[in-house]
């Protein structure tokens, strides 16, 4: 990922499932935060969690820990940043971690919403594509839910690291 967005969808997503993530996509930075918060307050109802045993929240410290001292407005100045893929410090620290400690990072977020996390505007209601967003996701099984959730979290943040071509995309095969 790098300040153009990883766009590429994993092989393993079903067309079904690779047709939520480019809905996804499609909405605007505030809108892909609402719908963040809303999966997490669906989470153990019709979107099913993540085993947390799967994450090591001492990866992040700085967007599990340093980021809870900041004011409401520096914390969602990140969210966005991370959301567009910007090449700030914040945006780099999301972008080294594996998909699992970033879906961790955005439900220690979503947990803290209105306490240690700035929250969502008082009144605010999620725009139709993103309930339709929302909807799709719901009516999904885990495996497709963690594989869209880990997709979304994966094209977020910022890593000047690149992805090995691929055998189809050089045409070569790998030797030693």
């Amino acid at each position: 990922m790098s300040s153009e967005q990883n766009t590429s969808h994993p092989q393993a997503l079903s067309a079904n499932t690779q047709q939520v993530v480019q809905a996804f996509d499609k909405l605007g930075t505030d809108e892909k935060l609402a719908l963040l918060y809303f999966v997490y307050e669906e989470m153990g109802k019709s979107v099913t969690p993540a085993a947390p045993s799967a994450t090591d929240p001492e990866l992040a410290p700085k967007l599990i820990g340093n980021f809870f001292d900041l004011s409401d407005a520096q914390q969602l100045a990140i969210m966005r940043e991370i959301v567009n893929g910007d090449d700030t410090e914040y945006s780099r620290a999301y972008g080294t971690l594996k998909e699992n400690n970033q879906l961790m990072v955005w439900f220690a977020w979503a947990q803290g919403m209105g306490e240690t996390v700035v929250d969502m505007p008082e009144g605010y209601e999620v725009n139709q594509a993103g309930s339709d967003v929302l909807n799709q996701l719901k009516g999904l099984e885990f495996e497709e839910q963690i594989s869209i959730l880990r997709t979304i979290a994966s094209n977020m943040g910022y890593s000047d690291v690149k992805a090995i071509p691929t055998q189809a995309e050089t045409g070569k095969t790998g030797s030693l």
